[in-house]
């Protein structure tokens, strides 16, 4: 009888333990993720250590701005703060070869015209080297002038950057080459000699010039070296050379749908093809901190995948993956390449940061970079491919909430671009909408970049037709698998997925119960017509992917693709969102579409963020963005919100917004 009682209540205990645990992780499931957990910032982010290896760095927060933190590589949760910005935030940096300097780029409010700052770790002294109102951009560093950096500055023509040679500790520029040739880009060696310069063809293409030097007037004379069609130069491209200066590395889809990555001797010519894409696009390489030899390069169909050419380095790869979960990606290295700066990619949690000493194969984990993701349950993100209606294979994502059965409310998700791509990995965005409720089903339509040069080309000139069925068919694909509810679909975006949002209230009303725009075009002629003026070099291309304004056809296909020319079908809510400052997509995008709808008495919301670009932010913004459209999203498809408190108080946001929005929202 004792030994019956002691067994029953060992049961009872393990019954009560496993329905404890079941009752907490439901709990998790079932509870709102805050929004300032999601969007505000980042614990840690963006490490990278010194070149010595003395020092890391990161992003973090000081008084709620992105700033940059230096710590002891030994003692690296003792760090100090080094810049004081109060604005926007810092977004990128790296370290100059002196082990004492750091760089970084900040622009004013979004427009883009980034400036350089160089600060000094030790006396924390922050100097700006070049004007206000000039988009600044660093083409080179080199271990061998550790004071020095190449840099190109659009003060002399907003099109096009001449070149200069700027001394870090002096603050003097010399001029390398005035840009009268019409230059997009540079390529320097170690030794700081321009080597090669890139320029767009009259037919939409590109074309690299070898950089000659000359005893005349002319610095140089260009010899032509690779000439590259419109069909390839998304896929196409020179990447860097050697330290040395003898080799010269790139990806090359010519007579090719997918690409191969080459090397190049830049004395005999010859060229041997070290690695060919099968599947989808060669996308990026992993080259030695010093020598600059390619030792890995990857591919990304659903998941990001690594091959490596050198077998050291594939061993040191293998150790690393016997501790982290998700995919590893190699952050930092030092320039003796002892010690590494690890990212731990996942979809379902935060992404953490080690380093990895090479010497002994010591994995040590530093930080999460926010930690307090894990005191929720997140959802994954499932790869899967969609056929759409003329057979084309559809790369996607899908992500579901975890308490979902059976058909739920969908977001459809559109990335920008349109030449870019989705990617698996932890998004805030998906794991804020499945958590309010939602599904949310990512497409890399056609045009997106990742799957070969034909898959690009198929999206010319077909905004609002092919780009958008594609969308379409992914709807469907997601209705008839069971996990969308056809009378809740949102479509949500921003840039071109702005576009596609507009696109789908004016011309799918009949599939979408509401859109988001976020910074989207709705005007194609005047979006072309006011392009930022260092875009001069890609205009050609531009008008080949979109149309062109230039020919009575290409008018004609502008107007008939603008989501402005259909208003009257709107049937649907709509939220616009827009920054004050956007250089690409600007303001009167959006002012034009809503006093549209304004004028028809149709629904719409519309926010306007006075300091923020092509995209938002600052965090207190983003609060306010989300906790409108969640609210709004709830208010059309049934989903969960957060209530809104005094978040619109706090952005820069219009006046007259923050009374609007107010008055609808908040309690």
């Amino acid at each position: 009888m004792k030994k019956t009682l002691i067994f029953l209540t060992i049961i009872i205990t393990i019954g009560l333990g496993y329905w404890m645990i079941k009752k907490q992780e439901s709990n998790t499931m079932n509870t709102l993720i805050p929004r300032e957990v999601l969007f505000g910032n980042p614990e840690k982010t963006m490490v990278k250590l010194s070149h010595n290896g003395e020092h890391l760095t990161y992003l973090a927060s000081r008084d709620g701005v992105l700033n940059i933190f230096v710590a002891k590589t030994d003692n690296p949760n003792k760090a100090t703060p080094i810049t004081k910005d109060t604005g926007r935030g810092i977004r990128q940096y790296f370290w100059l070869y002196d082990n004492q300097h750091i760089a970084y780029v900040k622009d004013d409010g979004g427009d883009e015209n980034e400036r350089i700052h160089i600060v000094n770790i030790i006396t924390q002294e922050d100097k700006i080297f070049t004007p206000e109102k000039v988009k600044a951009v660093i083409y080179s560093v080199s271990d061998k002038f550790p004071e020095e950096i190449i840099i190109g500055l659009n003060d002399r023509n907003k099109s096009y950057h001449d070149v200069y040679r700027l001394n870090i500790v002096t603050g003097e520029k010399k001029l390398i080459l005035q840009n009268d040739r019409e230059f997009s880009d540079f390529t320097f060696d170690s030794d700081y000699n321009l080597r090669f310069a890139s320029a767009s063809t009259a037919e939409g293409g590109n074309e690299y010039f070898k950089a000659i030097p000359s005893k005349g007037d002319e610095k140089y004379t260009w010899e032509s070296f690779i000439k590259i069609s419109s069909e390839d130069v998304y896929t196409t491209s020179l990447l860097d050379l050697t330290h040395d200066g003898n080799a010269m590395y790139m990806l090359d889809s010519r007579d090719r749908d997918l690409n191969v990555l080459k090397e190049i001797n830049l004395t005999t010519g010859a060229e041997i093809i070290l690695a060919e894409a099968t599947k989808a696009e060669i996308n990026s390489v992993m080259t030695h901190p010093h020598t600059g030899v390619v030792e890995a390069y990857s591919i990304n169909y659903l998941n990001k995948e690594w091959t490596c050419l050198d077998k050291e380095i594939e061993n040191h790869l293998k150790t690393i993956k016997q501790t982290t979960n998700g995919e590893v990606s190699v952050a930092s290295r030092t320039l003796d390449d002892s010690l590494w700066i690890v990212a731990d990619m996942k979809d379902d949690g935060p992404v953490g940061y080690y380093l990895y000493s090479k010497t002994d194969k010591k994995l040590t984990f530093l930080f999460n970079h926010r930690e307090d993701l894990k005191k929720y349950k997140l959802s994954k993100m499932e790869g899967v491919v969609i056929k759409s209606r003329d057979g084309l294979n559809l790369p996607s994502y899908i992500t579901k909430p975890l308490e979902a059965k059976g058909p739920v409310p969908l977001v459809l998700l559109v990335h920008g671009g349109p030449v870019a791509r989705d990617e698996w990995g932890y998004r805030p965005e998906v794991q804020w909408l499945v958590n309010r409720g939602y599904a949310v089903l990512q497409v890399n339509y056609r045009a997106s970049t990742g799957y070969g040069k034909a898959f690009i080309n198929m999206g010319n000139c077909e905004w609002g037709r092919k780009m958008h069925e594609d969308l379409l068919d992914a709807v469907k694909w997601a209705i008839k698998e069971g996990i969308a509810d056809p009378t809740k679909i949102a479509i949500y975006g921003g840039s071109y997925g702005g576009y596609a949002a507009l696109w789908g209230a004016t011309n799918s009303g009949d599939v979408f119960k509401c859109a988001v725009d976020i910074v989207g075009p709705s005007n194609l002629q005047t979006l072309l017509d006011s392009v930022p003026p260092y875009w001069a070099s890609f205009l050609e291309m531009l008008y080949r992917r979109v149309g062109d304004p230039r020919t009575s056809e290409g008018k004609e296909l502008l107007t008939q693709r603008s989501p402005l020319t259909h208003v009257d079908k709107i049937k649907i809510p709509v939220l616009i969102a827009q920054g004050e400052k956007d250089p690409r997509v600007k303001q009167a995008e959006s002012e034009q579409i809503v006093a549209a709808m304004k004028a028809k008495n149709l629904p719409y919301i519309y926010m306007l963020f006075m300091d923020e670009g092509h995209g938002f932010v600052r965090p207190e913004n983003k609060f306010a963005f989300y906790g409108v459209t969640e609210r709004f999203l709830a208010d059309n498809l049934g989903g969960r919100f957060q209530e809104l408190t005094d978040e619109l108080n706090k952005t820069t946001l219009t006046p007259e917004h923050k009374t609007d929005l107010a008055a609808r929202f908040v309690k």
